[in-house]
């Protein structure tokens, strides 16, 4: 099974919570980004926390080792089940991520490769795969890679093994559902169904991905 993962990328606090309640049955982690938490707070955890799944802070930090730190502590002690984090920083800024989300019984995932048109700006030439090494060194959970490069996610499997991938850029982005899901553990879907009329039929259409 492949799972579902719902970017929620809303900035009203009653609006976010109706999207995942509608959602909830059909996915497996709820994903949130700057958006809603410069919204709502760090507190929308807690309005979050009913719907019974696993929450994803998608703060791709990256700072120094202690920032990193601080950041990482405030995110679980939140309420947080993982944590989304850079790896350009260096090792050791991401080792820091991952020793906080490991010491509070989390996880933690290093982007490998972004999913939108100027990732390749940067992340080319052996960059993502250095970044999916260093994931590996430092022991994280898995990496995230880009559902609208499919050829890029087989080559990080290569360097990541049985860690975990969850992709971003499917839907909105152009990335193909079913394609991506074959090489990934978890595909990742934000405004394709939290701008649909209909968010829960939106995410139970998403979800034959689960079966």
């Amino acid at each position: 099974m492949t799972e579902l993962i719902l970017s929620l990328d809303v900035t009203d606090r009653r609006r976010a919570v109706a999207v995942a309640e509608s959602c909830a049955p059909f996915i497996d982690a709820i994903k949130v980004g700057y958006p809603l938490v410069l919204a709502a707070g760090l507190s929308i955890v807690g309005d979050l926390s009913g719907v019974g799944l696993p929450l994803i802070a998608d703060f791709k930090v990256a700072d120094i080792p202690n920032t990193n730190r601080l950041i990482c502590e405030a995110v679980f002690s939140a309420g947080f089940d993982a944590v989304i984090a850079h790896g350009f920083v260096g090792g050791d800024a991401a080792r820091a991520c991952v020793e906080v989300a490991h010491n509070h019984g989390g996880a933690a995932y290093i982007v490998a490769e972004m999913s939108h048109p100027g990732a390749t700006e940067y992340f080319h030439g052996g960059v993502a795969e250095h970044l999916a090494a260093l994931a590996v060194a430092c022991r994280a959970d898995g990496i995230i890679a880009p559902a609208t490069r499919p050829d890029r996610i087989g080559r990080l499997r290569e360097i990541v093994g049985e860690r975990t991938i969850y992709s971003p850029g499917v839907g909105a982005q152009g990335g193909d559902l079913d394609t991506v899901a074959r090489l990934v553990d978890g595909v990742i879907v934000g405004r394709s169904i939290y701008e649909a009329a209909d968010p829960g039929a939106e995410a139970e259409r998403f979800s034959r991905i689960r079966r």
